[in-house]
């Protein structure tokens, strides 16, 4: 038989974490396989991309959409766990646990508004996502590209997050440095490591250069936290800057930060930026870090010059 599309594997999945306990992605695409009946050269088939299982990569698929929807929880790197609104799916299941499904969830609305910030963007995801639903658009198939293509990016910046999360604070600060250097900021490699990461006074984690030259020094504060970063937090980094006559900071969180924290600082006169996680996400993204390229597909459009004739 061939290989059921995600949103069929998605229930028998959280089928298979029924008993509570934390289970590695591995076990159970495992468990999956058995339970459907799937063969060996099902489970083997590999996409045209390469690299990976078609079943793997849906397994995994239906996993971060239930972790977005708060069905399955991440317990550290590769481990889920089901969660009591899972158990609740469970004791009266649908016929399948598709994105229609889903859509009943505030979590996984507000990932989704988060990744699809207009009306257009959010009906062309909403075209790709549910097409089982008869209100949904017709799309043109250069649209359902681009709604796909944010579909994937919007899933791979929510699978990088969750790994940050789970990274000790050292790979943290590594990883800060390597993004802040990648986007033009630290000088070299080298010179950045340096100085980020050592714990200095009032919350300042380290000193990069603005550029090359080091014509002129940011402050880095690194948090790795779920919880929301406040306005106390930023206002000790801002005396810290003022203490040590900065003009300019970063703050840099694996969570969010607060509306009074976003508000105090409009009001400085010194300059600090606060990147988030869904920021910070989208950055490691475009700069290439902790990410591979793993396709690139070239569209092509008639040449009408060519066909012209005199």
């Amino acid at each position: 038989m061939a290989v059921p599309d995600f949103q069929s594997l998605t229930l028998p999945v959280l089928k298979e974490f029924s008993d509570g306990l934390e289970h590695a992605t591995k076990e159970i695409r495992e468990r999956v396989a058995r339970q459907l009946g799937l063969s060996s050269e099902d489970v083997a088939e590999i996409l045209p991309s390469g690299g990976q299982t078609r079943f793997a990569n849906r397994v995994a698929w239906a996993h971060v959409y239930m972790k977005q929807a708060g069905l399955l929880e991440s317990v550290r790197r590769g481990i889920y766990r089901i969660t009591p609104r899972g158990r609740e799916v469970l004791a009266s299941p649908p016929p399948q646990i598709n994105l229609h499904f889903l859509e009943r969830y505030p979590e996984y609305l507000e990932f989704r508004a988060r990744q699809y910030p207009t009306s257009a963007n959010a009906e062309a995801a909403t075209s790709v996502e549910s097409r089982e639903k008869p209100e949904a658009s017709i799309l043109t198939p250069d649209e359902q590209i681009r709604a796909g293509y944010q579909l994937l990016r919007a899933n791979l910046a929510a699978q990088l997050l969750e790994r940050v999360w789970q990274a000790s604070p050292s790979f943290f600060e590594e990883l800060v440095v390597e993004v802040l250097v990648k986007m033009g900021y630290g000088g070299s490699q080298e010179d950045a490591a340096q100085v980020v990461g050592k714990s200095g006074d009032g919350g300042i984690d380290g000193i990069i250069k603005e550029d090359r030259l080091g014509l002129e020094s940011i402050y880095v504060q690194a948090k790795r936290w779920e919880t929301t970063v406040g306005r106390p937090t930023i206002q000790q980094f801002a005396g810290a800057l003022h203490g040590n006559r900065a003009r300019k900071g970063v703050v840099i969180t694996t969570s969010n930060f607060s509306r009074e924290a976003i508000e105090y600082v409009k009001s400085l006169h010194t300059t600090i930026v606060l990147i988030d996680g869904r920021q910070l996400a989208d950055y490691m993204i475009e700069f290439g870090v902790g990410v591979s390229e793993v396709e690139t597909i070239k569209l092509r459009r008639l040449d009408e010059d060519y066909f012209g004739e005199e």
